[in-house]
């Protein structure tokens, strides 16, 4: 009886250990002083179980026509791999259509300010981060890969990993989709603005081994051509990157498996940055 009760106390004590030291995810509010408005953001926070005293940050952003509560919605298995990794997992409201740039035609969307700007800001300070852009990396789905290189790319002094899954990598062919010409102007009347916030058209910015890389993309998917196309062009500037395909559609089935490789690889970037750091 006695023994019993032992193995159920234990069973008991071990639960509690595990619930109180499980990540914890927090839906937040912040405000962008270039928008004028509050924003929500959710924040995954790894357990406590480690002796890390800071945390590296994914910023994980969401699609067109989503929104800040898409990916742990669709992808709850996001706590397992914030313990998993030790990472702080960030995933703000982009609007239903910003493409994460600043809107030259709707003043009220300037996304690229408040990602690479207000909200790195507000985490570090609220959070305890490692700063920096070996302690920051950035990914994102379909609109959300086509915001995380675009803010990579230009925001080198920000980020130092960065990702998409099925990112809209160049805008070009899809004049009249997903809301792109309400930021941008027609893309007849404006061609230069969709050739200068295309990310295909921003490798200039890089240099080599600048920024670590990881694109993915399925066969069957819409962007794959654009993905494929955006491959070529880092390999002929000798540009450094991971580039997965396989097969899979436009979808969150492609999405949350995906997800599982893009912070694989963030992990081994920050792991690899803090080693540089220690034997310097």
């Amino acid at each position: 009886m006695l023994k019993n009760l032992a193995i159920v106390f234990l069973l008991f004590f071990t639960s509690l250990i595990d619930a109180t030291e499980a990540a914890t995810v927090d839906t937040i509010r912040t405000y962008s002083v270039a928008m004028k408005k509050e924003i929500r953001v959710v924040v995954i926070k790894p357990d406590n179980r480690s002796s890390k005293s800071t945390f590296p940050v994914v910023y994980l952003l969401h699609g067109h026509g989503g929104d800040y509560s898409n990916w742990i919605k669709q992808v709850p298995q996001l706590e397992a791999y914030a313990d998993l990794y030790q990472i702080l997992i960030v995933c703000p409201d982009g609007g239903t259509s910003s493409w994460y740039f600043d809107s030259l035609e709707d003043p009220t969307s300037k996304y690229e300010t408040f990602v690479a700007g207000e909200l790195i800001k507000f985490i570090d300070k609220q959070y305890a981060t490692i700063k920096g852009p070996k302690g920051r990396a950035i990914t994102g789905l379909s609109m959300g890969g086509h915001g995380a290189l675009y803010l990579a790319f230009k925001h080198s002094n920000v980020f130092g990993a960065a990702g998409s899954m099925s990112g809209g990598l160049d805008l070009r062919p899809f004049p009249n989709n997903w809301s792109i010409a309400s930021h941008l102007g027609t893309y007849s009347a404006h061609p230069d603005r969709w050739d200068n916030n295309s990310v295909t058209n921003l490798t200039h910015l890089l240099t080599p081994k600048s920024l670590k890389l990881l694109i993915d993309c399925g066969t069957q998917d819409f962007f794959y051509a654009v993905n494929t196309a955006f491959h070529q062009k880092l390999i002929d500037r000798n540009i450094p990157h991971d580039f997965i395909s396989r097969p899979g559609a436009h979808n969150w089935d492609y999405w949350r498996n995906a997800v599982e490789y893009q912070l694989l690889f963030m992990s081994k970037f920050f792991n690899s940055s803090q080693i540089n750091k220690t034997s310097n």
